[in-house]
């Protein structure tokens, strides 16, 4: 594994406009591929050559984006790998624009309060990373996944120093990020089937590969108590386990089909809970006997994308497609919901707790925003990132309680600190 070094501190008083993302994954916001033709025009020809091998022309038939979106979709894509010069990136745009326009994206909504924030942001070394994840480690570093440039950064906050280590296996795509006791970077390649460990000391990695072909993408993981490691594997619709001992990996997969496991928390007692962002549900998972239970959501439209545990042990979501924050008490079983600030557009994504206040994103406005919720007082506090994000994918809060973002669209992390 190779290392490299370098830094860049961005002033956040300064606004400038980003384009932002517009999709989820490709995957995920443009279902399906069919032969159906595309509009004659300049950069039909090249699209059908450079997109349709990867994941086909109905992603773009079925897409609606601005200019500026369909700029970072393109983007995007040649950061992946699709065989676009950068000569004919302006006529694809151009012509994906004027075939598939949208509408902009709604502003953010900004509600006032008692409470004062410091935002800071630094721009990651290697140009079109898309960092997915933040990581505080328990050495006060912080760590991301370089998506689609196959590393793991780490920044030292106090000097902004930033070191990225290349990962061995090629195109793993890191996403996931979570520390074990002893310093270790455990990740979860999501396009190469393993769980990775990272020795910071020695950069040197280990790798864990799925048992089964069917989990090609593992997602998302968290260690529990005991020190097991529980992770979710997206489209393979499962949840699976590893011993960090012995290196063994056990799958189970979900009972309802094609629900999609995302975002999953360990709460106070040992049990992991994860979302079903394919579905409204919410599922927990038997630490013994990897039994899974799912609890459906009140609306049939929710989906439930990121998860939080309070010190109560409640669960809290965020409703990606409805614009909602979410509230599951598995003692009771009842859900409460609470709209989010910017409106039912606003695609909440990460999110954290700070002691008892539940902290988080919204995706889908021009500028992402920082939400701050209060339980007791049912209150918002909402701040727009100076940046703009470029979605903000997970948030996570260090020791000392601050939290720290991934800002996939513009290649940046981001701390908030809070001040009283």
């Amino acid at each position: 594994m190779n290392a490299i070094s370098g830094s860049k501190a961005r002033d956040c008083s300064g606004l400038w406009s980003v384009a932002l993302l517009s999709v989820i994954s490709l995957c995920v916001v443009l279902p399906g591929w069919s032969q159906s033709p595309l509009p004659d025009g300049n950069g039909k020809e090249v699209i059908e050559r450079a997109c349709a091998p990867c994941h086909g022309i109905e992603r773009a038939t079925r897409a609606r984006f601005t200019r500026q979106d369909w700029q970072s979709v393109v983007n995007l894509m040649v950061d992946f790998g699709a065989t676009l010069t950068r000569e004919e990136v302006p006529a694809v745009v151009e012509y994906l624009f004027r075939n598939f326009p949208g509408d902009p994206r709604p502003a953010g909504v900004l509600i006032s309060g008692n409470v004062e924030v410091s935002i800071k942001e630094w721009t990651l070394p290697t140009p079109g990373s898309r960092p997915h994840d933040p990581l505080a480690a328990p050495d006060g570093s912080v760590w991301y996944t370089g998506q689609v440039k196959n590393l793991l950064g780490r920044l030292d906050p106090k000097t902004g120093q930033i070191q990225e280590y290349r990962l061995k296996t090629p195109n793993s795509g890191p996403h996931g990020l979570v520390a074990d006791k002893q310093g270790n970077i455990w990740y979860t390649a999501n396009a190469g089937m393993h769980i990775g460990k990272l020795d910071p000391k020695t950069g040197e990695s280990t790798e864990y590969r799925m048992p089964d072909p069917k989990a090609r993408d593992p997602h998302t993981l968290i260690f529990d108590q005991k020190g097991t490691l529980w992770f979710t594997v997206q489209g393979g619709n499962m949840v699976g386990k590893l011993d960090p001992k012995t290196g063994e990996v056990k799958l189970v997969t979900a009972p309802t089909p094609n629900v999609r496991p995302y975002g999953i928390v360990v709460n106070s007692k040992g049990i992991p809970f994860f979302c079903e962002f394919g579905t409204n549900k919410l599922a927990s998972i038997d630490p013994e006997t990897m039994e899974i239970r799912e609890y459906g959501l009140p609306n049939a439209g929710a989906r439930p994308r990121r998860l939080a545990i309070s010190p109560d042990d409640a669960v809290w979501y965020t409703d990606f497609a409805r614009g909602f924050l979410g509230r599951y008490d598995p003692k009771t079983g009842q859900t409460k919901e609470w709209p989010s600030p910017s409106g039912p557009k606003s695609q909440p994504y990460g999110i954290s707790t700070v002691g008892n206040i539940i902290w988080y994103s919204e995706s889908g406005v021009d500028k992402n925003t920082v939400v701050r919720f209060d339980p007791k007082t049912e209150k918002f506090q909402t701040w727009l990132i100076p940046s703009g994000g470029g979605v903000v994918r997970h948030m996570v809060t260090s020791p000392q309680g601050v939290l720290w973002l991934a800002l996939s669209g513009i290649n940046g992390i981001a701390s908030v600190e809070i001040k009283n």
